[in-house]
Order: C-alpha cells, then sequence, then structure tokens
C-alpha cells in the first residue's frame, strides 16, 4: 500500500492525510452557509435553477451571463434569500474573460468555494456531413469543450491556493450514448470529453480540490426549443419516465457534489436521465 500511495504522490502531489471534521447531522452536511459559489450560464435554465439552490443552502452566489438581462434575478435572490449575489456578462468561449472575471469574483466574494462550469450550447445543425464548414463545430468546441477548460483553470488555482474546493461540470447523458433520433455528433463528442475530462481533473487536483460532473437528460429548458413537439414526443417514448425532466429535479445532485455530504466523492458523473441511459 506504500508504494502504491508513493506512486500517486509522484504524479498528484502529497495527499490528505486526515479526514474532515464533519457535522454528525445530514442537514448540516447539505448546508453551504458561509460558502461562495458561482455558476456560469446561470441567467436561466439548469444553471439559474442550481444558483437558487445555492442560494437557499445559504451560499452568496455569482450569476454568470452573456446576453440575457439577470437585474430582476440578482434582486430575486438577495431578497429572498438574504445572500450575496452579484452578476457577470462574461463570453465563456474568450479564455481571457473567463480568467478576468474568475479573478473579479474571488476580489469581489474574498474566495470562490464552489464552481459549477455549466454554460454551453446545443447543437441544432443536424447531421455533420451535411453542414457546411466547421465554423458550428468550432462553435460547440468552444462553448461546451474548451470554456469548461477555461473555467476550471482560472478557478482550480484558487482552489489550489487555499487548499479546497469543489468543481462541478455540467456534462450530459449524450456523453454515455448517441441520442436518437436527432443527430448531434459534435455535441456529443463535446461532452463525451468533459466527462473524462472531470475524472482527469479528480486525480490531478485529489491534494486540493474535488471534482465531479452531473450528466443530465433531457430538460425541459429553453436550450432544447428548437426541437419540434413531435420529435419530443419520440424522447419521451424512449425515457422510461416518459417525460422530460424539471430544471429543479437536478439541483439535488448539485447540492451533494458541492457541499459536505460528499467530501468522499470525486471523479463522480452522477446521470439524471429519467433512465434513458438504463437500457
Amino acid at each position: 500500500m506504500s508504494q502504491a500511495i508513493s506512486a500517486i504522490n509522484e504524479r498528484v502531489g502529497p495527499l490528505p492525510t486526515k479526514a474532515p471534521q464533519l457535522s454528525k447531522n445530514v442537514l448540516d452536511l447539505f448546508s453551504l452557509k458561509g460558502k461562495v459559489a458561482s455558476v456560469t450560464g446561470s441567467s436561466k435554465g439548469i444553471g439559474f435553477a442550481v444558483a437558487e439552490a445555492y442560494a437557499q443552502a445559504g451560499a452568496d452566489v455569482a450569476l454568470w451571463y452573456n446576453s440575457s438581462p439577470v437585474e430582476d434575478k440578482v434582486k430575486y435572490l438577495k431578497e429572498t434569500y438574504g445572500v450575496k449575489v452579484k452578476a457577470y456578462k462574461c463570453n465563456v468561449g474568450n479564455s481571457e474573460e473567463v480568467e478576468k472575471i474568475v479573478d473579479q469574483i474571488a476580489e469581489d466574494f474574498g474566495t470562490i468555494d464552489v464552481f459549477v462550469a455549466n454554460a454551453g450550447i446545443a447543437w441544432s445543425e443536424g447531421r455533420s456531413l451535411e453542414v457546411k464548414g466547421y465554423d458550428a463545430w468550432q462553435k460547440i468546441v468552444d462553448y461546451d469543450l474548451s470554456s469548461v477548460y477555461y473555467c476550471a483553470k482560472a478557478v482550480g488555482k484558487i482552489f489550489q491556493e487555499k487548499g479546497s474546493g469543489s468543481l462541478i461540470l455540467t456534462a450530459s447523458m449524450s456523453g454515455h450514448i448517441v441520442n436518437v433520433p436527432q443527430m448531434q455528433a459534435p455535441y456529443n463528442a463535446a461532452k463525451a470529453a468533459v466527462i473524462h475530462l472531470g475524472k482527469s481533473l479528480a486525480v490531478e487536483w485529489a491534494p486540493f480540490a474535488r471534482v465531479n460532473t452531473v450528466s443530465p437528460g433531457y430538460i425541459a429548458t429553453d436550450i432544447g426549443e428548437f426541437v419540434s413537439p413531435d420529435e419530443k414526443k419520440k424522447w419521451w417514448s424512449l425515457t422510461p419516465l416518459g417525460r422530460e425532466g424539471l430544471p429543479q429535479e437536478l439541483t439535488g445532485a448539485y447540492l451533494y457534489f458541492a457541499s459536505n455530504a460528499s467530501t468522499y466523492t470525486t471523479g463522480a458523473d452522477l446521470v439524471v436521465d429519467g433512465g434513458y441511459t438504463v437500457p
């Protein structure tokens, strides 16, 4: 065993040797009071549901947006939950912007304890061979994969300096299976890469932070508006629970990974898909 530990230390650095001191009350374990959470793509949909859940759990929250206005959401979270909330405009596909915003959040809030790399876009171009040029492919890579790495690299430096942190990546069931009937090879490939990036970072960051991924199935948000009702009916027929999920049905997964309830969980991927990937 000592040889195995020595080998790991050579790869990732000295590992923690003591278990954390945790509350014996399970509800306390899920509390985020005193923590700062940053959620990209949180102007609506899954991102805002997660941000609100974190505020409900007591965390101060940094919202990220690109084009959708969020002033009303900032006011709502502040007044409803009594936590500190600020919003930051950022193009997550630009590494320099991401690094600048992460540093600004750390300055404004004093630190970052939880970071959710959630922002992303859907593929609506159809079959890859029918798409002209490579702009659509590059856009998917920029926003669904590269942006995740940019966020991880920027916040990872903060986690390493403070010796703790939780990074949560929004992947997709599409990183596990090939969706039907829609054709979306580039999106599937990007999300599969996000899952493996999460596992790889979990090992790399083991001495100072945890990294996990959440893989949602079909969720009723704006990102799926390009899909016709008839096509969605096919989704439902292939999902054992027979419907799309609600954004709120994902928040428990994100809260678990963010909180002290998961201090022994890293490199995990939690699929929340209504059973789509089970058969």
